[in-house]
């Protein structure tokens, strides 16, 4: 499993908190088929043997494109972690959230009096 942190924005658009994203490098894939028993809702497999991540019902089928990108509800995040850390082909790749760090100006470090 390779996670990578990102700044972004959600699937709500623009200004929105980043969510778990998850994608597939195909040429890795065992076509085992163990990450579509952990996440049905997130990955399936295709007439190819290979798995592919799912969004809204829809495989995303874009090997090494940035169309086979899927965002993951936060109720499977757990799910798909799992299936990453199981994965024999080692192909399933997270991208988390990384926080945006806002300065404010005149900030002290100091607590409030």
């Amino acid at each position: 499993m390779r996670v990578t942190s990102t700044l972004g924005h959600g699937p709500q658009g623009r200004g929105s908190v980043a969510g778990v994203r998850v994608w597939i490098d195909q040429d890795l894939c065992t076509g085992d088929g163990l990450c579509v028993d952990h996440a049905p809702d997130v990955f399936t497999l295709l007439d190819d043997g290979i798995a592919y991540v799912v969004e809204a019902g829809v495989a995303l089928n874009d090997p090494g494109g940035s169309g086979s990108l899927a965002w993951v509800t936060p109720r499977a995040e757990h799910s798909v972690v799992q299936a990453a850390e199981i994965c024999p082909g080692e192909c399933i790749f997270i991208e988390m959230p990384r926080p945006e760090i806002v300065e404010t100006s005149g900030a002290t470090g100091r607590a409030p009096s």
